[in-house]
């Protein structure tokens, strides 16, 4: 089966042609750093990460390029540094630092380029001069702005016109504008502001321009997907599409276009005012990061997604009974091969258009024959499904840790420094011995109520030890355990 994608642009569901199979090209609008990424944000990352993966699986891990940009300069970005007190600079680099630490926490691959906006200028002041030249944009006041008279079919991404589109958005009316849904390219700073000198003053670039800049600049004028949030749709990917196309007209710019849906808490739109905002921080303080990816991939990532805490506990069950069936295989002496090729039933899954919520019912089964083959002892059986649980597992980004760790796991409601880490780790090495130790005593009492023939207290110390998980197996070479 090949891949199928729904294209927003054709607001259809079709076979996904790379321009080349042997550079497959992606990119994803990134984060505009003004705050800490909220559980909104991190959408778009888990969504096109598990692209990523599936482009990588299916065409080769060297031949996919996944650019996804920074946004370090906005009108947000400097109130929150001048509110802060800090540097621009500062802000901006602390501000991204942890949204990598974030995501990375939410197991989402780092692209293959991540381009900061403020790196691009040269590009982003080229890319002006050529709309100019070619009359699709003009100098007013400070400003460069882009003509969407210009543009015939201007709103085809959004399938509004243009009268449409400006009363369904927030436009900013402004004397120097010749339509009123003129964007800019261009704008001036005042002092104290960032900015760079430019043929139209001193200024910075609009919000639009950056990404069709860097876009061009690491995947061409024409590539394969573009990806981001539905509320991108308008005006940042309609008016991404307006300047590149009328720029260079001779390309294609995206060919696919792909919008993951919008996310409610609880059933309400989440915002400061309702004490319903979420940040990708509070979460990982109370939840590993596998729990909060498998609780946002169960919604099809084109449907809008109700974020509940009931869902996260559910999330928390299923990851536990996957990662308890690998436990099991180790302690039926069964070592798994990682790099067998995923299983079909997942990869089909995810190759019609990412419907994540069926790949994640094909892993359940999967877990299931494992445990029943492990049950009847199957070694050949258990080898098969252990091998597609790991790495079909993998291909959704779960089931990273060692089964152990898994459940050594404890929320954190704190920053965590260095030190602190370290004891941590030790902390936890510790009262695993501990715990083995205190096991492997009770076995010893028990093989001494065997030898002294009080098989009741022999009995009390098994069901003692089963009721807290430890099943204990009697064979010729002595007692030996594990976990139930």
């Amino acid at each position: 089966m090949t891949i199928r994608l729904h294209n927003t642009l054709a607001r259809a569901k079709a076979e996904f042609a790379p321009l080349d199979a042997e550079n497959v090209r992606m990119y994803v609008c990134g984060p505009t750093v003004y705050d800490v990424a909220h559980i909104g944000n991190a959408r778009p990352v888990i969504v096109f990460d598990v692209l990523y993966r599936l482009l990588r699986h299916v065409y080769g891990e060297g031949s996919v390029t996944y650019v996804r940009n920074i946004t370090d300069v906005d009108d947000k970005i400097i109130k929150a540094s001048e509110e802060t007190g800090e540097a621009i600079g500062d802000f901006t680099r602390r501000t991204t630092d942890q949204f990598h630490t974030d995501m990375a926490a939410l197991g989402a691959l780092e692209p293959d380029e991540e381009p900061r906006a403020t790196d691009h200028i040269p590009e982003m002041l080229e890319l002006i001069r050529d709309l100019l030249d070619k009359k699709h944009a003009y100098a007013a006041d400070g400003h460069v702005l882009f003509d969407v008279t210009s543009m015939a079919d201007y709103g085809r991404l959004s399938g509004h016109n243009r009268d449409e589109l400006i009363a369904g958005a927030r436009v900013e009316v402004a004397p120097y504008k010749k339509d009123p849904a003129d964007f800019v390219l261009w704008k001036p700073s005042s002092d104290g502001q960032p900015g760079w000198e430019s043929p139209w003053g001193f200024g910075r670039p609009g919000w639009h321009l950056e990404c069709s800049a860097m876009s061009s600049k690491y995947l061409g004028r024409s590539f394969d997907i573009h990806g981001g949030g539905q509320d991108l749709i308008f005006p940042h990917h309609e008016n991404e599409i307006a300047q590149s196309r009328c720029a260079h007209p001779d390309e294609s710019f995206a060919n696919v276009w792909m919008h993951n849906g919008y996310l409610m808490v609880e059933g309400e739109k989440m915002s400061k005012s309702l004490g319903n905002f979420i940040t990708v921080q509070d979460l990982l303080a109370e939840h590993h990061g596998e729990t909060i990816r498998l609780a946002m991939l169960k919604t099809h990532y084109r449907q809008p997604i109700n974020w509940t805490a009931d869902g996260l506990e559910q999330s928390k069950v299923d990851l536990d009974k996957w990662y308890k069936a690998l436990l099991r295989t180790r302690d039926a002496n069964v070592q798994p091969a990682p790099d067998r090729v995923a299983p079909p039933q997942i990869v089909d899954a995810l190759e019609d258009d990412l419907n994540t919520p069926l790949a994640i019912s094909r892993l359940h089964e999967i877990a299931s024959n494992l445990n029943i083959n492990i049950d009847a002892n199957r070694q050949a059986q258990i080898q098969r499904y252990s091998a597609d649980l790991i790495s079909g597992a993998y291909l959704l980004g779960f089931l990273r840790d060692k089964p152990d760790d898994w459940f050594w796991w404890q929320p954190r409601t704190t920053p965590m420094g260095e030190d602190e880490a370290i004891g941590l780790i030790k902390e936890r090495m510790d009262r695993q011995q501990a715990e083995v130790d205190d096991i492997e005593a009770h076995i010893e009492a028990r093989n001494a109520a065997r030898a002294n023939k009080d098989f009741a207290e022999a009995d009390r110390i098994r069901d003692a030890l089963a009721a807290d998980g430890i099943v204990l197996e009697d064979g010729t070479g002595g007692t030996t355990w594990r976990r139930g």
